[in-house]
């Protein structure tokens, strides 16, 4: 062989090297799903700061010990502290665990889970829960790896998110699988409205699909007759993944945060591959309303990386139709007049008096279930701008992360452990500074 011909050679061999050793062994984060066409970033942007490396994965904060589950009953129970910091801590050692096989599951299946088993003990059962503790179906004497639609029946005619648990005799083993059907949500169904200063109008969500906010309404009524009746949602497959809270860490404490995917899939899924890039960290509540033209408790906002009110992550979601409240601690995402606006920017009621009339309009995602003494002191700090809201000192997100869920348990509504407020309008809250 010539050495026109070896050293070819060697050229070709170290291309070859070098383009393997280019390639990322894992593809990059999944964009949130669905979300409309990208949208321009605002220009006008004087505290820019500097662009955060969105394929960075933050690392995700094991379950506690005790779990987060006792902490749960503690919680309830007046125990201890809802507003203690949540700290890391040792995993537990389960008997058993299982993952989801894959993030995205055709229609007809395999819809799979890997169950994996230390060692010998009572049989593992599967239970699908319901947000109402309700169990929608059961396997038992699981393992290895277990199609769920030829286990548990009824499972492919979903028509919200529920939650797969696995438990051991009585006891519950680690986080559970959240199954989400994916559906094409129904269309909205809007009409302008005069706001009650009379001076201005908006775009008012007066239904879902073919079913008005309020039957009762004589003007919806009679703008129902024009609507065009749809074909009933057609699942396109599920989404598995293991059930997440947030844990939003602020120069005023700590917020932990239930997301609803059973309520808004698509909004809570943003909102937590948000937190988990590090997207929020270092941003801020630049929008803080203590109350409202009557007094009420309203809202404090933020998840604007520029802090001016105008910025977000560069795309738009589509509205959801969320039946969840918008009580005390109920987080939402903030928008334009234009309903499908929504991207990064959030809010957490302080009130029903004052949110109330949110319902239908905005979509609710979660719900803070420790952390009521930071909200109350962000929502206590001094404004210098009345009318936009605008803190002194806006109060700083320093970290989001992805904390391990408690486990669902059968008869249990997670809900009623939402946060009560501690303090009165007006009140400086404990740890207010």
């Amino acid at each position: 062989m010539s050495n026109t011909m070896k050293f070819a050679l060697l050229l070709t061999f170290v291309f070859v090297v070098n383009a393997q050793a280019q390639s990322p062994e894992n593809p990059a984060s999944p964009i949130p799903e669905p979300v409309a066409a990208p949208t321009a970033r605002p220009t006008a942007n004087p505290v820019q700061r500097p662009e955060r490396d969105t394929t960075r994965r933050r690392p995700v904060v094991p379950a506690d010990s005790p779990d987060v589950t006792e902490r749960l009953r503690r919680f309830r129970e007046n125990t201890i502290d809802p507003n203690a910091p949540q700290s890391t801590r040792v995993p537990v050692t389960q008997s058993a665990s299982m993952r989801p096989a894959r993030l995205y599951c055709p229609p007809h299946g395999p819809l799979e889970i890997n169950i994996r088993r230390r060692d010998a003990g009572e049989t593992l059962t599967l239970m699908l829960i319901d947000r109402n503790g309700e169990v929608l179906g059961m396997a038992k004497d699981v393992q290895g790896r277990v199609n769920l639609l030829e286990v548990i029946s009824g499972i492919d005619s979903l028509e919200r998110a529920a939650w797969l648990q696995l438990v051991q005799g009585d006891h519950p083993l680690g986080p559970p699988i959240v199954i989400q059907p994916i559906r094409e949500p129904p269309p909205v169904r809007t009409t302008r409205a005069t706001r009650p200063n009379s001076t201005a109008t908006f775009t008012k969500i007066i239904g879902w699909g073919d079913r008005p906010l309020d039957a009762d309404d004589p003007t919806i009524d009679a703008e129902r007759k024009t609507w065009i009746a749809g074909d009933p949602p057609i699942i396109s497959g599920f989404k598995t993944y293991t059930d997440m809270d947030v844990l939003i860490r602020t120069d005023h404490g700590e917020i932990l945060v239930a997301l609803a995917p059973d309520e808004a899939p698509s909004t809570a899924w943003n909102f937590r591959t948000l937190a988990r890039d590090g997207f929020y960290d270092q941003s801020g509540f630049h929008r803080v309303v203590p109350a409202d033209r009557e007094g009420n408790p309203f809202v404090i906002q933020g998840g604007d990386p520029t802090l001016t009110g105008n910025g977000g992550p560069g795309f738009a979601l589509p509205l959801e139709p969320s039946t969840l409240p918008h009580d005390y601690g109920v987080i939402s995402m903030a928008r334009t007049d234009e309903p499908h606006s929504a991207g990064s920017q959030f809010f957490f009621a302080l009130g029903r008096a004052g949110t109330a009339r949110l319902d239908g309009q905005y979509c609710s995602f979660g719900y803070a279930v420790s952390g009521s003494r930071a909200v109350d002191s962000i929502a206590a700090t001094r404004i210098a701008d009345i009318t936009e809201g605008r803190p002194a000192n806006i109060p700083v997100i320093l970290t989001m992360q992805l904390v391990t869920a408690p486990a669902r348990m059968p008869g249990i509504d997670r809900r009623q452990d939402r946060i009560k407020t501690t303090t009165k309008v007006g009140e400086v809250a404990p740890t207010a500074r």
